[in-house]
């Protein structure tokens, strides 16, 4: 039965990361069959996941996916793998507050319910004997979560890992690595994270460097002894969400990249065809499509280039005059009347839609947010309940006169009001949506 880790930190900015997609990299190397999952909601680091391991990697979440769903993920990223490697999100324990039947989406919940232990990933820097106590502190706070390990980050000096590791070796719990401070490792980054694995310069490159950097400083055969089976069941093989159509059309370039692997799985496992096109290669939706779906990403960066592209703005007005066209965050930026880029140049966009949007007047919209459908359409029947989350710096100037998509609710409760917009066959809002609720 393949085992599983999880690699998490006590915060953001600690190390997860570095650690995870070396580990990755060092363990192919050796000849582990190693697979990848992402706790959370996360577009960006699974891409790197694939990178490292050659094979896909999905989220799983604990506040928007229900126990069939998240089991259902686990075993099938595990079938094949030796080891499983879960990369956290933000601190360990960090989550929403819990409303209803909903958990907190915390990395914890995942640890408790797979039994998987985790390596610990700590910031030296600073600090020597009192990482010790911060240890303490994580290993007994839940008593269904193990702490099977440590990785000290940021270490000065073989002085300074002594001192931070026997401290907390006397708690019982192994120090199986420190590493040094190696800048030069560092991945590229931008406004919602790195950059996006298939656009990072010799990615093949860095990767490995990580690999042969991990190796070096973190005892690999120790680490790989730590994993444990999942405790959950086999969970269901439903998707997430129903399919758009039979044959479902969706943009995939630079522009257009934040697409669930889940999903897309799921909806192939439910019989249905997906078609890939690229706005930014001036495509229009493939002949013969039941419906369109463009994803979110960065079309503020290419506002220009998809302004000028005819034969994909022409290609996706007639698609839309006979099948559904759903867009979500970036996507229907696209789908809307106007996108102010960063430097205030307004570009007029598709104009499905009557939504206009500005990148210049930025401000930062994130959290989960439970919904639920206005009308019927291809998302499902009018009153679905739906899960998701908002990660976008972009904010709204006007909507139109367009009927709204959504009434939805924050993770703790509070009500956002009524959210997107739907005009005709054309629908979108600025949530991610991820499974149904």
């Amino acid at each position: 039965m393949t085992k599983g880790i999880i690699i998490a930190a006590p915060a953001s900015g600690t190390g997860k990361t570095t650690l995870t997609l070396g580990l990755l990299a060092a363990l192919r190397v050796r000849g582990v069959a190693v697979g990848a999952v992402k706790s959370g909601p996360d577009y960006i680091d699974p891409a790197f996941h694939r990178a490292a391991t050659g094979r896909p990697s999905v989220n799983l979440d604990s506040w928007a996916m229900g126990p069939d769903l998240l089991d259902g993920l686990a075993a099938r990223a595990a079938e094949g793998a030796d080891l499983l490697v879960c990369e956290a999100l933000m601190g360990l324990f960090d989550g929403v507050a819990g409303v209803g039947a909903t958990g907190t989406g915390s990395t914890a919940e995942i640890a408790a319910r797979t039994g998987w232990p985790v390596l610990l990933v700590v910031n030296a820097k600073g600090q020597s004997q009192s990482a010790a106590a911060l240890v303490k502190g994580f290993a007994t706070y839940r008593d269904d979560v193990t702490i099977g390990g440590v990785v000290l980050n940021n270490v000065g000096s073989p002085r300074h890992t002594a001192l931070a590791g026997t401290a907390i070796e006397a708690l019982g719990i192994p120090l199986l690595g420190a590493l040094p401070r190696a800048p030069d490792l560092s991945l590229p980054e931008r406004h919602l994270g790195l950059v996006q694995a298939d656009e990072t310069e010799g990615l093949s490159d860095r990767l490995a460097a990580l690999g042969r950097f991990i190796a070096e400083h973190v005892d690999l055969d120790r680490t790989l002894a730590l994993a444990r089976p999942s405790k959950a069941g086999r969970g269901s093989d439903a998707p997430a969400l129903p399919p758009l159509g039979q044959r479902i059309a969706i943009a995939r370039d630079a522009a257009f990249t934040f697409v669930y692997p889940h999903l897309t799985a799921g909806w192939q496992a439910a019989g249905a065809e997906l078609r890939f096109f690229s706005p930014l290669a001036d495509e229009a939706p493939p002949p013969g499509s039941d419906a369109v779906y463009l994803p979110g990403g960065y079309p503020e960066l290419h506002a220009g280039r998809l302004a000028a592209n005819r034969l994909f703005r022409d290609g996706l007005r007639a698609a839309a005059e006979r099948v559904p066209v759903y867009g979500e965050c970036g996507g229907y930026m696209v789908m809307g009347e106007t996108l102010e880029d960063a430097d205030g140049v307004t570009h007029p966009m598709t104009g499905l839609l009557g939504v206009r949007t500005s990148f210049a007047k930025r401000r930062l919209h994130l959290g989960y947010r439970r919904a639920s459908l206005l009308a019927d359409g291809p998302l499902g029947p009018a009153g679905s309940p739906l899960m998701g989350h908002e990660f976008h710096y972009a904010s709204t100037l006007s909507r139109g006169d367009d009927a709204p998509l959504l009434q939805a609710t924050a993770a703790d409760g509070s009500d956002l009001g009524a959210l997107g917009s739907r005009r005709g066959r054309a629908l979108g809002s600025f949530v991610h949506l991820i499974a149904r609720g």
